[in-house]
């Protein structure tokens, strides 16, 4: 079976997105920046399965050494899970995409930033225990 992994960043409230963005993205300050690094050199090598906005998001650079995949709603978990068995596989694209893996993630990434302003979409505790254990790593 595929490893599958979450990495994402949260704000001090569990803030994730807004309208359609990291709510602290382009924030120029040092802990916003090594996220981001951190991001691309985590999943260097591997495969990202992310919704549509998000995988258009990815730079060029990042697309040479990884795998780019698109999801649709309509998709199956477990035609993924077969597609890369041997592969470390990361999702991404927030919590539509992550309420319908979260059964299957082996080890969730999360780093906290120091981010307190708005947001309309949240982390869900929920997803860290709606399948086998998995690993969590909270930064």
């Amino acid at each position: 079976m595929a490893d599958i992994r979450v990495i994402c960043a949260i704000g001090l409230r569990g803030q994730l997105g807004l309208r359609g963005a990291m709510p602290w993205e382009g924030d120029p300050r040092r802990e916003f920046r090594a996220d981001v690094a951190r991001f691309f050199e985590l999943t260097r090598g591997h495969v990202i399965a992310a919704g549509p906005a998000t995988a258009r998001s990815i730079p060029d650079f990042a697309r040479h050494d990884r795998t780019i995949v698109e999801l649709r709603s309509s998709d199956r978990p477990g035609d993924l899970l077969d597609r890369f068995r041997d592969r470390v596989v990361f999702i991404g694209g927030g919590p539509p995409v992550w309420a319908a893996y979260a059964q299957y993630v082996r080890h969730w990434d999360i780093t906290r930033l120091p981010y307190d302003g708005e947001a309309d979409r949240w982390f869900d505790p929920a997803w860290l225990t709606s399948g086998a254990p998995a690993e969590v790593s909270v930064r």
